[in-house]
């Protein structure tokens, strides 16, 4: 029982530690992705991927005021651009860009990836709620 507690502690303290350690625009609790899952008779259900869920798979510490993964890299934030209903004329060169800058920060840290959509709703749901 001890043992349970004392876990349950650390966890909480790591959570705070790794709170701490966030950019301010980006909380334990921001979708970083989500996938749409088919479930029979229950219909779809919608698996959200959290920045917590994310950090804990990197098992990321705070070291020196800033977020790392298991290897010590430094962890970086990316909000994805592209959650047009209807795209700009120059989503191309705004998609070259993201990826660009993606490549350029992946080559020092390790990116996270967020969705553009803070919902984290996938769009093939959203549209078919709208259709009805």
């Amino acid at each position: 029982m001890i043992t349970a507690f004392l876990l349950c502690l650390a966890i909480a303290s790591s959570e705070g530690d790794l709170k701490n350690c966030l950019p301010t625009e980006v909380s334990l609790t921001d979708v970083v992705s989500s996938e749409l899952i088919k479930s029979g008779s229950q219909g779809n259900q919608v698996k959200k991927v959290t920045v917590k869920d994310k950090l804990s798979e990197l098992k990321a510490r705070c070291k020196n005021g800033k977020l790392v993964d298991s290897k010590g890299r430094e962890i970086r934030f990316y909000r994805l651009k592209g959650c047009w209903g209807n795209p700009p004329a120059d989503y191309q060169e705004i998609l070259a860009e993201q990826e660009k800058e993606l490549r350029e920060l992946r080559t020092r840290y390790t990116v996270i990836e967020m969705t553009c959509n803070p919902s984290g709703t996938p769009p093939q749901l959203i549209s078919s709620v709208v259709e009805r």
